[in-house]
Parts: C-alpha cells; structure tokens; sequence
C-alpha cells in the first residue's frame, strides 16, 4: 500500500470527509505476483485475455450488468471476540 490506514483516514478527515466509528474504507486491492495472491477479477482474467469459468460453465472476464459482488469481513484471534462488518452488497446497473 502507498498510504498507511493512519494516512487515508487522516487524508479523508482532513479534506472533509465526514468519517464516523465503523465506516468502511476500501483501500483497493492487495496483491502480488503470485496467481494465488492476485486479488481482482481483472487481474484474475489478465484484463480481459483470460476469462475464468463459472461453476455453471459459463466463462467471463468483467462484472455485467445485474451482476452482485458481496463483500463479508471479519477478524478473529484464539481469546478475542470475533468482529466483523457483517455483508455489503452491491449491484452492478446500467449506466443507461
């Protein structure tokens, strides 16, 4: 990451952002150069050269419209309480 979570927050707050506890920060994706770590479908697909197969067969390379893309996160350590953001879910419309 260019920016540390201390910068985009102090970033965000210091150009007025209204930030509150608990707001999401999507901070892009994290990945490397290994075909395990990469971590978008863009780059899973080689944008666009390669598309993945579905479980149903079919092969895409882009979200389409109607498309969902749902986003479910935690942290857990052995004698802490689980937290987590519960689901985010967001889907793709036409810009027409």
């Amino acid at each position: 990451m260019y920016w540390s979570a201390a910068q985009i927050v102090t970033h965000h707050s210091s150009n007025g952002c209204n930030l509150q506890p608990g707001d999401l920060i999507g901070t892009g994706t994290l990945s490397n150069d290994s075909d395990q770590g990469l971590g978008s479908l863009l780059e899973i697909s080689r944008g666009g050269k390669q598309p993945i197969e579905l479980q149903s067969g079919e092969k895409r390379s882009f979200l389409e419209d109607g498309d969902e893309v749902t986003l479910r996160a935690w942290c857990e350590r052995e004698g802490a309480v689980r937290i987590g953001l519960g689901e985010c879910v967001g889907r793709v419309v036409s810009a027409y």
